[in-house]
C-alpha cells in the first residue's frame, strides 16, 4: 500500500509545470494585445484594448462565459487563457477593411484626374483634394460658364464627359454644389446668387448623368451655396475669382 501511494504521489508532481506555462501564456497574451493597440489610432479601440488588458491580468470571469472547448480533457490543460472576440472583431472587422479599400479607390481616382488635369493644361482652372469624408474636385467657374450664365461652355462639355467616365464605377453619393462670390447679382433670371449658383450645380449634374448611362441618379444631388461658403476672401479681385466655382464631392461610405 505504501508503495502504491507513493508511486501516485510521483505521478502528480511535476504538475507544477502548469503553473510558470499558464504565467508564459497569458503574458503573450498580454504581448499580442499591446501589439496589436500599438498599431491603431482609434481612442475608442484604445479603450477597449485597455479594459482587456486589465482583465487579462485581473482574471476577471466575466471574460471567460463563453470559453472555447478545450482539445485535451481538464485534467491535462494549462490554466485557461482570456478570449477576447470582442476586442480582436472590432480590431479588424469588416467596416474598417472596406473603408481601407474605399480608400485606395478614391486615391486611384484622384491620381487619374490629376493625370487628366496634368495632360490637358488645366491646373488653373481645376484641383482635387481628397479628405477623411471623401474626394473633392474642384472646378472654377470660367471653365464652365460665362460670367452671370448657368449654360455651360461648349469647351467644358469634354473635359464634362471624361469626369463622368471617371466617376462612374463608384458606388458613393455625390454632390455637386455651386459656389458665387459676395458680388451681388439682380437679373430676371437669378435674382441672388442663391438661384445663379443653384442653377449651375443642377446644370453640370445634369450634364454628367447625361453623358455616362452608369451613373445612378439616385445617387446624385445638387445644392447652391450662393456666397455663403467661401474658400478664400472676397477682398481681392483674386479671392473672389477661388470662391466662383463649382464642386463635386463623392462622399465616402465609410468613415475611419
Amino acid at each position: 500500500m505504501s508503495r502504491k501511494k507513493k508511486e501516485h504521489h510521483e505521478e502528480h508532481a511535476d504538475e507544477t509545470w502548469l503553473i510558470p506555462y499558464s504565467d508564459l501564456l497569458t503574458l503573450l497574451l498580454a504581448l499580442f494585445i499591446v501589439l496589436f493597440a500599438s498599431a491603431q489610432v482609434d481612442q475608442k479601440k484604445l479603450e477597449q484594448i485597455k479594459a482587456s488588458f486589465n482583465i487579462a491580468f485581473s482574471g476577471n470571469p466575466a471574460l471567460l462565459d463563453n470559453p472555447r472547448p478545450s482539445q485535451q480533457p481538464e485534467s491535462q490543460s494549462p490554466a485557461p487563457i482570456p478570449q477576447l472576440p470582442s476586442v480582436i472583431t472590432s480590431m479588424g472587422d469588416v467596416d474598417e477593411k472596406k473603408y481601407m479599400q474605399e480608400t485606395a479607390q478614391l486615391i486611384e481616382l484622384k491620381k487619374m484626374l490629376d493625370k487628366y488635369i496634368a495632360d490637358n493644361g488645366l491646373g488653373g482652372d481645376f484641383n482635387t483634394m481628397l479628405t477623411d469624408d471623401g474626394l473633392m474636385i474642384r472646378i472654377k467657374d470660367t471653365a464652365l460658364f460665362s460670367s452671370g450664365s448657368a449654360e455651360l461652355r461648349p469647351e467644358s462639355r469634354r473635359f464634362g464627359s471624361q469626369i463622368a467616365k471617371m466617376l462612374a464605377p463608384l458606388t458613393q453619393k455625390i454632390t455637386v454644389s455651386g459656389h458665387t462670390d459676395n458680388m451681388p447679382i439682380n437679373t430676371r433670371e437669378f435674382p441672388s446668387n442663391w438661384e445663379l449658383s443653384s442653377r449651375r450645380a443642377v446644370n453640370f449634374m445634369r450634364f454628367l448623368l447625361a453623358q455616362e448611362p452608369r451613373l445612378k441618379p439616385e445617387r446624385f444631388s445638387a445644392t447652391g451655396y450662393g456666397e455663403y461658403r467661401p474658400v478664400a476672401s472676397n477682398d481681392t479681385p483674386e479671392g473672389r475669382a477661388i470662391n466662383r466655382r463649382v464642386e463635386v464631392f463623392v462622399q465616402r461610405n465609410y468613415r475611419p
